[in-house]
């Protein structure tokens, strides 16, 4: 539970976006009554891991990787919308995926759908494949990986074992 309970909070924090007193103390609530309903089911890892040096220095490279593919998808899309005679070729893409785990898979999903040009629809975990709309579909399998989320899986590569 005292793992659980920062988690949760943490969770109604970024999807509140709000930092009142009241927002935060209804916040502790809902993370409270939420982590004595979730406890029983699964160990949950501490937040406290994060601080780990090995997991900073994963964290800082994920951070910077992300940051730099974001910065790069919004010049790429503005490009793309300011020249229109460019033809688009959007739509959907099957990807595989190399992470098994759910923390991992979660992750990857999260951070590539950042990524404007392309975000994540479903995953297929028996396949280990991940589906995304794409703004422009790359054009086969290999180039989509290297694209999409090949990027973020190479950093997380050695971290999965904990998700």
């Amino acid at each position: 539970m005292l793992a659980l309970f920062p988690w949760c909070l943490l969770v109604w924090v970024l999807l509140t976006w709000t930092l009142t007193v009241e927002q935060i103390a209804f916040g502790v609530l809902v993370a409270a009554l939420v982590t004595v309903a979730l406890a029983p089911r699964r160990r949950v890892a501490g937040p406290w891991l994060l601080l780990h040096p090995r997991n900073l220095a994963v964290i800082a490279r994920l951070a910077g990787v992300v940051a730099v593919r974001v910065v790069a998808a919004n010049v790429h899309l503005a490009a793309m919308v300011w020249r229109p005679h460019i033809p688009l070729r959007s739509g959907m893409i099957v990807v595989p995926t190399r992470m098994r785990g759910s923390g991992a898979l979660t992750v990857v999903g999260l951070l590539s759908s950042l990524i404007v040009t392309n975000q994540i629809v479903d995953t297929d975990r028996k396949r280990h494949q991940l589906q995304y709309h794409a703004v422009e579909v790359p054009e086969d399998t290999q180039a989509a990986y290297d694209q999409i989320n090949g990027p973020i899986e190479r950093v997380l590569s050695g971290w999965e074992r904990g998700s």
